[in-house]
């Protein structure tokens, strides 16, 4: 990977496919994605998504981003939201650390549609396995929110599906 500084575009969360659309009409080329544990949809979804439009994205671990802002790489971050209002927008799990480091390092944090609901909570079998694995021994037990509520403070924009501006 080359270090071009701000021109990495982040997305995280199932977003709806519109956004592609998008990206690829901007002639956006560096697109990196979260891989959206703990059932990796986003890494599988998305990607082909993307691939369908001619964009190659880049995969990275969901806990990756914050290497990629302290390098000064990201020129922005779309995040997947599913309910929105004055106060703040409720979002993929994760999406309120990725609001904290935009606001941190002055890129924009943009939302868009989610392409699904999803409940708050996930199963514990989610993160206990990996790819029908499991990974922690037997006593262990999981936590596994699925949405994150991020305050408007740290949300520079929030779009419609289709919409560009």
């Amino acid at each position: 990977m080359q270090d071009n500084k701000n021109n990495i575009i982040l997305i995280q969360g199932m977003v709806d496919e519109s956004l592609f659309d998008l990206l690829k009409e901007r002639g956006e080329i560096n697109v990196f994605i979260l891989e959206g544990r703990p059932r990796l949809k986003a890494a599988n979804i998305l990607s082909k998504e993307l691939n369908k439009r001619q964009i190659t994205p880049t995969l990275i671990a969901d806990n990756m981003a914050g290497f990629l802002f302290k390098r000064n790489l990201v020129k922005e971050v779309w995040v997947s939201y599913q309910k929105v209002d004055k106060k703040g927008a409720r979002c993929d799990t994760g999406a309120l650390v990725l609001g904290v480091l935009g606001k941190r390092h002055q890129v924009p944090v943009n939302l868009y549609p989610a392409a699904a609901q999803k409940g708050a909570q996930g199963k514990q079998s989610d993160i206990l396995s990996f790819n029908g694995v499991r990974v922690a021994p037997k006593g262990v037990k999981g936590y596994v929110p699925l949405t994150d509520w991020v305050p408007a403070k740290y949300i520079s924009k929030v779009h419609s599906c289709g919409c560009c501006c």
